[in-house]
């Protein structure tokens, strides 16, 4: 079987950012933003995946984090786009529900070819750590645009906001995983259409 590979890079007056994404890894993360808790979700989505994952980030940390995690998000949803290739052969679909103590994720996506995002949580507190929690949404958009995909992430219940994002994280990279599963007919587009666009 062929690797699945993407690699991506963007550099602006905010960011540079260079990612790199391996489908068929073991869920290895190097992992390098300046944001620990950032760092910290990625490195579950890689872990929980089975994708290796290489993001280096230097970022206007000064400002704030918005423009590194959005950027991030942007790098990502290319690199992994460039992973699917034609798209042939994949499950297309993944859900996956997780509990992390007293909270409890959701999510849903469809490899779809369609970028759309419904992201909904309980009220998190405003920080964790120097991550601004307002900016997993924000990630999470930047993704879906970039790779086409359409996106549900719901945080069902839950009190602390570590645990809660970290449920979505582990549910988002679960999800990945058996959406990118090749099926048997390893040369079928998974679409009635003939095309995922």
């Amino acid at each position: 079987m062929n690797q699945r590979i993407g690699k991506a890079e963007r550099r602006s007056s905010e960011t540079s950012v260079k990612v790199e994404i391996n489908l068929e890894g073991q869920g290895l993360a190097r992992i390098d933003t300046g944001i620990g808790f950032f760092d910290h979700m990625l490195t579950i989505l890689a872990g929980h995946s089975g994708f290796d994952l290489l993001v280096e980030c230097r970022g206007d940390l000064n400002v704030d984090g918005h423009h590194t995690v959005e950027d991030v998000g942007i790098v990502l949803g290319r690199a992994f786009a460039q992973a699917l290739g034609d798209k042939k052969g994949i499950s297309r679909y993944g859900t996956s529900f997780v509990p992390m103590d007293e909270s409890l994720a959701m999510v849903s996506l469809d490899i779809s070819g369609r970028p759309y995002l419904h992201y909904e949580t309980p009220q998190l507190a405003l920080m964790v750590g120097s991550f601004d929690t307002q900016l997993a949404e924000e990630f999470f958009r930047a993704f879906c645009n970039q790779c086409g995909i359409t996106l549900h992430v719901r945080i069902l219940y839950g009190s602390n906001a570590h645990h809660m994002l970290e449920a979505a994280f582990k549910a988002f990279a679960r999800a990945l995983r058996q959406a990118v599963a090749l099926e048997k007919d390893v040369d079928k587009i998974p679409s009635t259409k003939g095309i995922i666009d």
